[in-house]
């Protein structure tokens, strides 16, 4: 069995990285990227409504054409925690890598569904990019309400992912 193919995510914002890690490619469509890599970040962070820790597996789905990517989070031992969704500009994948800016906008989706949070709103209006770059900012929000609105659909953001 060939080993998978291994990247580099690369996230950036108002143009410095702000992390990069290794994944390995899930599948590619030619639109969409998924990748899978372990927390990439050192130690615990703990939001409130979730807690991202060592051993937690993300399977991230990144598009060449959507201002979002989701990011579904599980355990080590595979007990889904729930959907992480990043507002972006669409992916850019070459050489080796995903390149993703971040918009400051995301959404929290829990496993049950039950809970669906925007974050992150007041960083968005603070970032200025509504005057600097306002077709940017219309899709960002454009990318929230969508996702916001698939979160409360019957399928769920699983029906993104198919």
């Amino acid at each position: 069995m060939a080993e998978p193919e291994a990247v580099t995510v690369a996230l950036s914002k108002a143009g410095r990285t702000k992390i990069r890690y290794p994944a390995d490619v899930v599948a590619d469509t030619g639109d969409r990227i998924t990748v899978r890599a372990p927390w990439a970040a050192d130690g615990v962070r703990d939001f409130g409504f979730v807690r991202f820790e060592p051993g937690d597996v993300f399977t991230e789905h990144f598009w060449r054409t959507r201002w979002y990517a989701v990011k579904e989070v599980r355990t080590g031992a595979g007990v889904l925690k729930g959907w992480y969704c990043d507002i972006t500009r669409p992916a850019v994948v070459e050489g080796g890598e995903v390149r993703v800016v971040d918009l400051d906008l995301d959404l929290w989706v829990s496993a049950d569904g039950s809970s669906v949070l925007r974050l992150d709103e007041d960083e968005f209006a603070a970032s200025g990019l509504a005057a600097t770059d306002p077709r940017a900012a219309t899709e960002a929000v454009r990318a929230l309400d969508a996702l916001e609105r698939q979160a409360h659909a019957p399928a769920g953001l699983t029906a993104l992912l198919s």
